[in-house]
């Protein structure tokens, strides 16, 4: 996607591309393939969701809207969906997470980082929200709930951000808030958890290798996928910065 002269223009291709994506589907499936994939394009040409699918599907509520399949993969246990890349959203496949938690978390559990200066106070008043346990296992709970039980109001979104770049939180589903009687209302909102609580501690802390290597394992997929890409463009898409 890129803005010009004020208004989005959305890079696609057309229905009738080898690679074009259909349905949910087929985005887990390339998600699987590469191991990861953001939601929107960036500096790697084909790199994103945006460019495997046509323009004027996006924003429709139709089937075919690529929108609304986060909504369906969220939950789904073979891939998380967050702001991993950048500070932008986009998916991680089960197998590739514990690489990215390994890389992102740099050794720490989410108590580390705090102790030692790396997390702030609102960081860990979400995840005291989110109750977790040892393992780092807790609620699952609408940004909407967890926004009012921390009694956040500046830096609130930047903090969930930062949670999801670091690896502790992901985008577990997309429900509507309920009204005291109990009906659904308003628009679809994110529900957050932690890794963990998702697939459990064992799985997402089971990369045994150095924070560096996990990295290098990173960036040596991307480029076997899209071998055209520079150093800088991987760094900057990844949102990894050294």
């Amino acid at each position: 996607m890129e803005t010009i002269n004020g208004e989005w223009i959305m890079k696609g291709c057309r229905r009738t591309d080898k690679g074009c994506l259909h349905s949910p589907a087929d985005l887990l499936a390339l998600v699987r393939e590469i191991g990861f994939l953001p939601l929107f394009s960036g500096d790697i040409p084909g790199f994103s969701v945006e460019e495997h699918t046509p323009p004027d599907d996006w924003w429709t509520d139709r089937p075919g809207d690529p929108w609304a399949w986060r909504q369906v993969l969220a939950p789904e246990d073979g891939v998380a969906y967050g702001k991993f890349f950048d500070k932008k959203a986009g998916f991680i496949s089960k197998e590739w997470f514990p690489a990215f938690a390994n890389y992102r978390r740099d050794g720490y559990d989410w108590e580390g980082l705090y102790e030692d200066g790396k997390m702030n106070s609102r960081c860990r008043r979400i995840l005291d929200v989110l109750e977790l346990n040892e393992d780092a296992e807790g609620l699952g709970l609408l940004s909407c709930e967890i926004k009012r039980r921390a009694a956040l109001e500046k830096g609130f979104e930047g903090a969930l951000t930062d949670l999801q770049m670091k690896g502790f939180l992901l985008m577990s589903d997309f429900r509507q808030r309920r009204n005291k009687l109990g009906e659904a209302y308003g628009w679809h909102v994110a529900e957050l958890m932690t890794p963990e609580t998702k697939w459990g501690y064992d799985f997402v802390n089971s990369c045994e290798e150095k924070p560096d290597r996990s990295l290098e394992r990173i960036l040596e997929q991307i480029r076997r996928h899209f071998p055209g890409a520079s150093s800088r463009e991987i760094m900057k898409v990844v949102g990894i910065k050294r």
